[in-house]
């Protein structure tokens, strides 16, 4: 059995050799490390070309939308080349943190959207109580990109990501007491759809809410949606790993040569 950690911050882990290390021994093969800025991209490549099973992708989250001019997204466009980058983002809206001004962060994702179409990489997305605006400018830009919706937390939506074929990544706040609306929706989700992430080291999966979270952690969460799908474990890891090499061509490549 292959689990795979489709996306984490190894860059905020205190240890992130220790962290691939221990995901390796809990049976995590695989691990995308996520940038959300220049200096997290940068970084994210170089723990792919310097530990086993690690992708990057390079981004800039909402948070920090308003630093984007065109001398970062020229750098962004220049990692993306790399062929260990595996998709552009994360990006996206974050109404409810509101750290950049909403222009600055529609600006940004429409300027990644546009990254991701040149770059023929997918995008990986991340909303947080800008729903609405979010599926509208997806609908509206985002057409003929594969999409990855990051920490899903649309369970309102999930029909219609279903229906336009975005990719669900559910992460360790599936698994917790206060969330039968992700859950239901992570049973909603078409199984050839489905990934599975930690967002370490936030949202540590039950029953180690409250500490660190890292790439290991995923087997908690996979062990969780197996029993909300009612399948093995084993069976969703072999359908997980199929999604997350459709889901990322580059992926698919590395696993393949490897």
């Amino acid at each position: 059995m292959t689990l795979i950690d489709s996306h984490c911050h190894l860059e905020m882990l205190d240890d992130p050799a220790w962290a691939v290390e221990q995901a390796r021994e809990a049976g995590v093969e695989t691990i995308v490390s996520i940038g959300i800025d220049a200096a997290s991209s940068r970084l994210a490549i170089g723990f792919a070309e310097s530990l086993a099973g690690v992708h990057a992708t390079v981004g800039l989250h909402p948070h920090d939308a308003g630093s984007l001019g065109d001398a970062l997204l020229g750098e962004l466009e220049e990692l993306a080349a790399h062929p260990r980058v595996v998709a552009v983002g994360e990006c996206g809206l974050d109404f409810y943190r509101d750290l950049s001004p909403r222009d600055a962060q529609r600006r940004a994702f429409s300027a990644q959207i546009e990254l991701a179409r040149r770059a023929g990489l997918p995008l990986v997305v991340h909303v947080r109580e800008a729903g609405d605006e979010a599926m509208a400018l997806l609908a509206d830009e985002a057409g003929d990109l594969a999409v990855v919706m990051h920490c899903f937390s649309l369970p309102q939506y999930v029909d219609e990501c279903n229906a336009r074929g975005y990719y669900a990544s559910f992460a360790g706040n599936v698994t917790y007491k206060n969330a039968p609306d992700l859950q239901a929706a992570a049973r909603a989700v078409p199984a050839h759809m489905l990934l599975l992430e930690t967002d370490a080291p936030w949202l540590t999966p039950m029953p180690l809410r409250g500490q660190p979270n890292r790439p290991g952690l995923v087997a908690d969460v996979y062990r969780f949606v197996a029993g909300l799908r009612k399948v093995g474990v084993d069976e969703l890891a072999a359908q997980v790993e199929a999604n997350a090499q459709a889901a990322f061509p580059r992926l698919a490549a590395a696993l393949g040569s490897s």
